[in-house]
Formats: C-alpha cells, sequence, structure tokens
C-alpha cells in the first residue's frame, strides 16, 4: 500500500499494464483452484458446464464458464441457503447483510474486503479528512461496506445515514466536514435545504470532496452539485455482492478498473467476452476468498475504453453504465425486480393487471404503479405493501374501466431521460 504524493493507494494502479494483467489473473487462477474444492455453488456449475477448474489454463478457458446471474443467487440461496455458496464456515464471516431480492451478502474477515480504499484514494481523501457518510447503516451492506476504507485509509468517519436533512447540515456546519459519501442527488437537496434556510454554502461548510454512488449520475447533476458547494464530485461503481468494480479519477473520461477483481465486458447472450469498445454486459470477478462469485452478471451494460489516462493509472476503463441488460432498474440506489412487485402483490387479489412506471421530472426519481382492479384496494395498503418488499413507497394509480389495459403491457418501464 501506499499512501504517498503520488495518488495511488495500491501499487498496482500505476504498474505495467502487462505486470497487472498478470497479477490479476493469478488472483483469478488462485480463486478457481480454492473455489472448485470448497463452494458448492462452483462445482455444481462447473459439473453442469463439463467442466474442470483444471481446463481454465487462460482467460479464454475462463470465459466458458456459465455467468451466475443475480436471479440465480436468489434462488440458489432460497433452495439451498447461504452457508452453501460459501468457501468458508458461516462462523468465520464478520458480518451478514441482506439487500432487496432478497440476497444475503457475506461480508469476510480481510481488509477492507469490499476493495473501495483504492477508489476513495483516487477521489482525494486523506488521511484526517473528516467525511459524512449518508448511506444506511441496517441490513444493507453499503454505510459500513463504504466506511471501512475510509478508516483503512485514515478519516474520521460520522454515520449519518440516510434521510434527516436538517441534522445533516447541523452536522456540516457544527463539525470540520470535508467529506461526503452517498447519493449525488440527496447532496444537492442538503445543499438546496441549507440555502434555503440561510446558510451560504461556501462559506459555512467546509466540504472538498464528494463520492457519490447508487445512481446514474449526469454531467448536468455532477455540475450542479460542484458549483453548489465548490467541491470535486466523483464515483464509484459497485454492487453489494461483489464490492468495489470501477472507480473516476481526478481526470474524469471513464471509470478505473479496479485492482481486486477481473472484469470482463460480454454478450448478454453467450457471456462470451467482446473486444474493447464494444458495448456489453459488465461481468465480474471479485478475488473474494470467503465468497467467491466467480463470472458474476451484473446486469450492467458498459463498454471498456483502453487509452492510458493522463492521471498515471494503467488500468483500463468502463465508459460509463449505458442500461441495463434486463427488466430491474435501479431507482434511489435499489434495484427493483418485477417479481418482487409481483409478490408485494399478491396479498390484494383485486388487482388483475399492473405496471410499474419510472420516471425523473426534474433530474428526481419517482416510481408510479398503475393498476388496474376488480374490486375496491386500500391505495395506502398497497403502498405500505411494496414499499416493505422493495424499500421504495411508490405513487399509486388505480386506472378506470375506460383506459387501456395493461394485460400484454411491459410490468417495468423505464420512462427516465438523461441530459
Amino acid at each position: 500500500m501506499q499512501q504517498g504524493n503520488n495518488g495511488v493507494f495500491h501499487r498496482l494502479e500505476s504498474a505495467a499494464r502487462e505486470e497487472r494483467q498478470e497479477h490479476k489473473w493469478k488472483e483469478v487462477q488462485k480463486l478457481l483452484r480454492l473455489a472448485a474444492e470448497n463452494s458448492n455453488e462452483f462445482k455444481v456449475r462447473l459439473d453442469k458446464s463439463g467442466l474442470e477448474h483444471k481446463d481454465i489454463q487462460s482467460p479464454e478457458d475462463f470465459s466458458r464458464i456459465p455467468v451466475l446471474r443475480k436471479k440465480d443467487i436468489i434462488r440458489l440461496q432460497e433452495e439451498n441457503g447461504l452457508e452453501w455458496m460459501l468457501a468458508v464456515p458461516m462462523g468465520k464471516l464478520r458480518r451478514v447483510y441482506q439487500s432487496p431480492g432478497p440476497i444475503f451478502d457475506p461480508e469476510g474477515g480481510t481488509s477492507d474486503f469490499w476493495g473501495w480504499a483504492e477508489a476513495f484514494y483516487a477521489c482525494g481523501f486523506r488521511p484526517r479528512d473528516v467525511v459524512q457518510i449518508t448511506f444506511s447503516y441496517h441490513l444493507t451492506p453499503a454505510g459500513l461496506m463504504l466506511e471501512e476504507p475510509l478508516r483503512e485509509i485514515g478519516c474520521c468517519c460520522i454515520p449519518a445515514g440516510p434521510g434527516n436533512t436538517e441534522k445533516q447540515i447541523e452536522l456540516m456546519t457544527t463539525l470540520p466536514v470535508n467529506g461526503f459519501v452517498g447519493m449525488a442527488s440527496y447532496l444537492k437537496v442538503i445543499g438546496e435545504k441549507a440555502i434555503a434556510s440561510g446558510w451560504d454554502l461556501h462559506k459555512d461548510f467546509q466540504l472538498k470532496t464528494a463520492f457519490v454512488a447508487a445512481e446514474r449520475l449526469t454531467d448536468a447533476l455532477r455540475r450542479e452539485v460542484q458549483d453548489l458547494f465548490n467541491i470535486r464530485v466523483r464515483q464509484g461503481y459497485g454492487t453489494a455482492d461483489a464490492g468495489c468494480i470501477a472507480y473516476e479519477c481526478p481526470e474524469l473520461g471513464g471509470m478505473h478498473l479496479s485492482s481486486r477483481c477481473w472484469v470482463e465486458i460480454c454478450d448478454p447472450e453467450t457471456g462470451r467476452p467482446l473486444q474493447d469498445g464494444e458495448t456489453g454486459e459488465v461481468v465480474v470477478t471479485p478475488f473474494n476468498p470467503a465468497y467467491p462469485l466467480i463470472r458474476l452478471g451484473t446486469g450492467d451494460l458498459s463498454a471498456i475504453e483502453s487509452e492510458m489516462c493522463a492521471c498515471g493509472r494503467t488500468s483500463r476503463k468502463l465508459t460509463g453504465i449505458l442500461g441495463r441488460v434486463d427488466n430491474t432498474a435501479k431507482v434511489k440506489g435499489q434495484f427493483v425486480y418485477p417479481a418482487q412487485v409481483q409478490t408485494a402483490l399478491k396479498s390484494f387479489p383485486g388487482i388483475e393487471s399492473w405496471q410499474m412506471e419510472i420516471n425523473n421530472p426534474r433530474g428526481r426519481d419517482t416510481l408510479a404503479l398503475y393498476i388496474k382492479t376488480k374490486k375496491e384496494i386500500n391505495k395506502e395498503e398497497v403502498a405500505a405493501s411494496l414499499q416493505k418488499a422493495i424499500k421504495l413507497r411508490p405513487e399509486i394509480n388505480i386506472l378506470s374501466a375506460e383506459e387501456n389495459p395493461l394485460q400484454d403491457a411491459p410490468q417495468l418501464v423505464d420512462k427516465r431521460k438523461y441530459d
């Protein structure tokens, strides 16, 4: 680990590409051996594909392993339990979280388990910074997942959690908070509310750096937040099960691939890697000895940019998140699955058909459910049931008998538009 003036946290960030790739391939091979011996999930996946781990001698061989998808993880955990997928006894884990799906997210005992320290250092966080974290500190992993790497760097962390905007402002104006971690749209809300309350964002706040995630960061939203506070805003990309996948540096121009995982851009149908520059699904293999998720399909679409970056890091970059492979969508940091919605609505037999619509008027995500019913239902009860299932509360709209039927319409419609 290096924490000097060169601006990199891990020596691999600036190592020659050949050295970097060789190191990462050795990590893949080590993980394959471990998973083949200890992970029931991987053993079964290899067996069904007619492969043995010794058959995987090159990255080309590696791409023959079938992609593991989130829906597979949900099903396998439900059928076999979490421990069936682990490579260590559950008692050796540090924590177990649960994300919507539901999916259990185990945390092993290694330092910076989720691999975000490299990303935070690239963003500009340094020892003795005071960082306010507005992600949830509860059953989902985001809060602690992003606090521990900051502690690795040497930052002081304030576990503010989401919401309670007045308290967020109070903390930022009474403590020397110079770093923010959360959603960019929420930092904008904090800024606008502070201005409305009479605060001067440049004089009364000491913010210098913001690391944002869990939603799409448009150029317009980045500019708005940067101008509001006169700060640097950089984003990271990862998932609750895989941890850090890529992150922005001071130079922008895409997101550097993390040193702690093997990333492929693949054809969503075949799972085979595509050429640099081609758009496909992000498939990631984190070097995780406790929970080896080998060739995990994220469902996100991106492409690889291979040009060298002026920041000195030698890793290739993701060009950005360009959309979703399947019919799920991420809203306010949470994935919305049609199956979750369907399950939540089962307790309302009067609902004949439904459609969930996502939009973003004035840059803020909204969620609305349109339903057709054969008898009267309580909209508040429907909204509460959905909030319990998907962690979001949609607006409920009951369609009249004269309006277009929903039976043949897609269940999830994303109408968001981005600058």
